[in-house]
């Protein structure tokens, strides 16, 4: 029985959360093919599989891989992965599976960026400014005073941090800001909020 597939009251779920059953977590099956099936599409055990999962575990996502792809893949430069690809009419799913695992933990990204390096940070779904600023140091959660957030796809579509503030899209974000996926943010906060008197002296 499928713990996640069941309802369950408040009290219940307070019950099972402690003992962390494996089959209360969300699953994504991956299935390893050899390169050769890989790039043929086939394998005689992809429908067994699907067909099992279907049946004890309805709705699951099933995604077709195969590691021994995607190392060769990983192996060549970028001119020869493009070709790689085209001649074989086929694509890396490495991205697919980490895009559905995002989603079935509910996690997402926001970016910080300097000028010599971008940093992609990983947090849960539904996460306010200030928790996400202590994903990068505790005294930025205690010192936040506020979140300038640009989206990612406007400093894309755009080209840079300049263009997004004349767009009017550049904005300042308070306390109870939910941070959503692909945010770029740039935290300000009390660099002394998070020290006790007796360092502060």
């Amino acid at each position: 029985m499928w713990i996640r597939t069941k309802e369950w009251s408040s009290f219940e779920i307070e019950v099972l959360n402690k003992h962390m059953f494996i089959t209360s977590k969300p699953v994504i099956y991956l299935v390893n093919l050899s390169e050769r099936n890989y790039l043929r599409k086939k394998n005689k055990w992809l429908g067994k599989i699907k067909e099992w999962v279907d049946k004890n575990d309805p709705g699951a996502l099933i995604i077709p891989f195969s590691a021994g792809f995607e190392l060769t893949y990983f192996n060549m430069d970028e001119d020869e992965q493009k070709k790689y690809l085209e001649e074989h009419k086929t694509t890396s799913n490495l991205n697919k599976i980490i895009v559905n695992g995002f989603k079935a933990l509910q996690l997402e990204y926001f970016f910080t960026s300097g000028a010599d390096e971008v940093k992609a940070w990983p947090i849960q779904k539904g996460t306010k400014a200030p928790q996400a600023a202590g994903k990068i140091h505790t005294d930025f959660e205690k010192g936040f005073i506020m979140a300038e957030v640009m989206k990612f796809v406007d400093f894309k579509e755009l080209g840079s941090e300049g263009a997004v503030k004349s767009a009017g899209k550049y904005r300042q974000q308070g306390r109870n800001y939910v941070v959503e996926d692909g945010d770029m943010i740039l935290f300000k906060f009390n660099a002394g909020a998070g020290l006790s008197d007796k360092k502060k002296k």
